[in-house]
């Protein structure tokens, strides 16, 4: 249970640094770097599948 635990914290934490991403990138980030925006939400596209990943990880 405890490592089960462990996988579900983190994978809400890179889900939530995922929103947190986007959120920030098209509200905030736009209205001074373009680019940089466009670099966020590119990072936070990558997020999700590590997330599921890390989530399923040592399953069976």
């Amino acid at each position: 249970m405890g490592r089960k635990y462990d996988n579900r914290k983190l994978y809400y934490w890179l889900m939530g640094s995922c929103l947190a991403l986007i959120g920030l990138a098209w509200f905030v980030v736009r209205l001074f770097s373009i680019p940089a925006a466009i670099g966020m939400s590119a990072v936070a596209a990558v997020l999700p599948p590590i997330a599921v990943i890390v989530a399923n990880w040592g399953q069976d």
